[in-house]
């Protein structure tokens, strides 16, 4: 193997050049270092962008921060600071640092940009390693993929394939110099201890482990994408349905499949539609508790965490009508008593992510003399006498009757006119409310994920 230098990354060349953004994660240390210099050996240096993340966990934090300045200003890179604080909050702090940084790199990566971390070799097998030892499956077990989707953009790893003594070599024999972690040496965090206490004694008994390992990750990344490619024949052949919310998937056709199948399935889902994966002990609660409840046991699996600033970063398994509803996100509560002002020709946010808006139709809603409508949710006790229907009926029985899902019947808007209501939401006019003529239609959605 050719030792490394900046034509190493020669063959990403075409995808850098195309890409209309490329922002380079830069800590200082070794590793981004390398790679910052090799890019500006490739690119125009105005073509680049680096983002420094200051965690502020060490005290050299401002230090470090300064020398990352100095490095982009000799290089004639433009550097982004992101200063975030590490809330652990159950988690481990390495994992709770780890999704501030990608929180700041998904904020500042634009619209089909790059974001390029300096991820190499060994960390691809301390990667491999820590997930078995966490029980991972043939995805984790595939380590850190060289690209993937991030926020609006795509995160590539060029270094994937080269170790960390190559480039130490090359960057001592080009004079570079770079920040070295203090906390690197501890082996309080479990990667530290991995790397430093661990894989030094294999690597003594077994000098090849680490093709080894890298050759086993690649099995286990062709074995995932067979299980997902058989993901996608299931999904596709049960039928996935897209629901006002979320999506659904008939039971019956479901528990029909095999244990494995079934839980190869789910996981598929998720994939596809860009959610988490939890572990195998939440999926097996689905299939094994979900799955066969009642419908008016109202089942529910929460997975992951509610959403921060609008990022689905969880989701929810529903059961209802021999269906399996899967919903991005966590729903949030509903103040019952809220009253809602509405003029509509301009769309009304509503809670979870919901709107209203107003559309022109035959025999649609009477717009009142004011022009303004009132929106509030279900109390209990509403009646109402939608249009056709003989004699009123109590809300509750009508949208049982319209077949909409429970946990968005406390959600639905009410159209007031007047104090009276005039319409629940795009499901039905009441009674006295119609327009004979052109009319407004109403639409209550919510916006795709």
């Amino acid at each position: 193997m050719s030792p490394f230098d900046e034509q190493t990354l020669a063959p990403w060349l075409p995808t850098l050049t195309r890409a209309p953004s490329l922002l380079v994660g830069f800590s200082g240390g070794l590793d981004s270092t390398v790679l910052l210099h090799a890019l500006c050996r490739l690119l125009p240096s105005q073509k680049l962008r680096a983002i420094y993340v200051n965690h502020g966990l060490s005290p050299n934090a401002a230090t470090w921060q300064a020398h990352c300045e100095q490095v982009c200003q000799s290089l004639g890179v433009a550097l982004q600071v992101e200063k975030v604080t590490v809330t652990v909050a159950g988690k481990g702090l390495e994992e709770a640092a780890r999704e501030q940084r990608y929180r700041a790199f998904t904020k500042y990566l634009g619209k089909g940009g790059l974001l390029l971390l300096a991820h190499h070799r060994d960390d691809q097998v301390e990667t491999v390693l820590f997930r078995l030892l966490r029980g991972s499956g043939p995805r984790g077990l595939a380590g850190m993929p060289v690209r993937r989707p991030l926020g609006q953009g795509e995160l590539l790893r060029p270094l994937l394939t080269v170790g960390r003594d190559e480039l130490q070599a090359w960057a001592s024999a080009e004079g570079l110099t770079w920040i070295e972690d203090e906390s690197n040496a501890g082996t309080d965090f479990d990667r530290n201890f991995l790397r430093l206490e661990v894989l030094p004694p294999l690597v003594q008994r077994w000098p090849d482990l680490h093709r080894r390992i890298l050759r086993s990750a690649h099995d286990c990344g062709a074995s995932d994408q067979l299980l997902r490619e058989v993901g996608e024949e299931d999904l596709q052949r049960l039928g996935e349905r897209t629901e006002r919310l979320g999506w659904s998937l008939p039971v019956a056709e479901l528990e029909a499949l095999s244990p494995s199948r079934r839980t190869n399935l789910l996981r598929t889902w998720l994939a596809l539609r860009g959610l988490p994966t939890p572990g195998h002990r939440l999926l097996t609660t689905v299939c094994n508790d979900l799955l066969p409840a009642r419908d008016d046991a109202a089942p529910l699996v929460r997975f992951g965490e509610a959403e921060p600033q609008g990022e689905v970063r969880g989701g929810e398994f529903r059961r209802y009508s021999g269906r399996l509803f899967l919903l991005p996100g966590h729903l949030p509560p509903v103040a019952q008593n809220a009253l809602l002002r509405w003029h509509p020709d301009t769309p009304l946010a509503l809670p979870g992510n919901f709107s209203l808006t107003a559309r022109t139709t035959i025999g649609g809603l009477r717009l009142p003399a004011s022009g303004e409508l009132e929106v509030r949710f279900r109390q209990g006790g509403e009646r109402c006498k939608p249009v056709g229907r003989a004699g009123s009926r109590p809300l509750k029985k009508l949208l049982q009757e319209q077949g909409l899902e429970p946990w968005l019947r406390d959600r639905v808007p009410l159209i007031f006119v007047d104090g009276e209501l005039a319409a629940v939401g795009d499901l039905f006019v009441c009674e006295g409310f119609a327009e004979e003529g052109e009319g407004m239609g109403l639409v209550w959605r919510t916006e795709p994920v």
